[in-house]
């Protein structure tokens, strides 16, 4: 098969129809072979008896129903695991996402040998209380990331070979990362096309203004987890033991000044009552406390079950 269409839907149903016959003129008319996966993300409308009603249309036609609603990155992660195309799009179901950049979608995975292909919605019919927010996003997400040639990480179309999207393992939030996970797998020839944006047609965004911020928080894990995941004790340990020394010191400067001034006959108070002690305890405690962190997450570490999965792209 040549390609699995992913879509992940919320709510969709006056726009399933339209899509799915898009989606079909445009592969008939590039003779590909397909089939198309409409995740139903615990929608609360008819969605569900749209993609019933399409499956007895045609064979091309697969659905997953979730019991409630679980958020894009679990619906991404069930239809990239029951994906079974060569190449795999994805592509949200607001007909915002035109069906008619497949073909080069396509073939820029099988003839550029492009691992990822992300696509960049340069003009953009969102309003700038989007598009704004939007820009200092990916702005942060490729200085995080490495990934320069990207300008729209949370793109909704985007063709993956199926290597990709076998070996990669989408959660939480972390869909909007996509590109950087597979990074991390190992998967690091990402490209970009610019691809047209349309205006929604039916309904209303099921996204709010605090998705950005739990964006920046999920950037933040993911960057920790690509950096320190197997070995955390290389950054809680340094820290700890950074914070340790320099409370130590601070203490034995107190201590030492006191011994000074009583040598010298010099008047001087208890170094209790000093507010530098007291900081400089603290400091021992948190770095103590930050060593013995990541002491117990190198532990963690190392008794996980997957502390040995490696992406390993040959054997001969």
């Amino acid at each position: 098969m040549d390609i699995s269409v992913v879509i992940p839907l919320f709510n969709e149903e006056e726009s399933l129809p339209e899509l799915y016959n898009w989606i079909n003129r445009v592969m008939k008319e590039n003779g590909f072979s397909y089939e198309v996966i409409f995740i139903n993300d615990g929608s609360t409308d008819k969605s569900w008896r749209v993609i019933e009603s399409l499956k007895k249309q045609s064979d091309t036609v697969r659905g997953i129903k979730f019991r409630r609603n679980y958020g894009k990155s679990a619906a991404l992660y069930c239809g990239f695991k029951e994906a079974e195309g060569d190449v795999i799009i994805t592509m949200d179901a607001d007909l915002q996402d035109s069906p008619d950049e497949i073909p080069e979608l396509y073939r820029m995975i099988k003839e550029e040998g492009y691992d990822l292909v992300s696509g960049w919605k340069e003009k953009r019919y969102d309003p700038i209380s989007k598009t704004m927010p939007t820009k200092l996003f990916n702005a942060t997400a490729r200085k995080v990331s490495g990934i320069k040639n990207l300008h729209d990480f949370n793109c909704g179309l985007k063709s993956y070979n199926k290597e990709v999207v076998k070996n990669i393992e989408v959660y939480g939030e972390m869909h909007r990362y996509i590109p950087y996970i597979a990074k991390n797998a190992g998967f690091d020839k990402i490209g970009e096309k610019v691809v047209h944006h349309q205006a929604r047609k039916y309904g209303k965004t099921k996204f709010g203004i605090s998705r950005f911020f739990n964006g920046y928080l999920d950037l933040i894990s993911l960057w920790f987890l690509s950096r320190f995941g197997v070995k955390p004790m290389h950054l809680f340990g340094l820290l700890g033991s950074l914070m340790f020394f320099i409370g130590f010191v601070a203490v034995a400067i107190v201590g030492i000044m006191k011994l000074y001034y009583m040598h010298h006959d010099m008047p001087y108070r208890l170094v209790t009552d000093s507010p530098y002690f007291y900081l400089s305890l603290t400091s021992m405690i948190i770095g103590t406390q930050l060593f013995v962190a990541g002491f117990l997450g190198e532990m963690i570490s190392r008794n996980s079950l997957g502390r040995n999965d490696y992406q390993i792209e040959k054997i001969i």
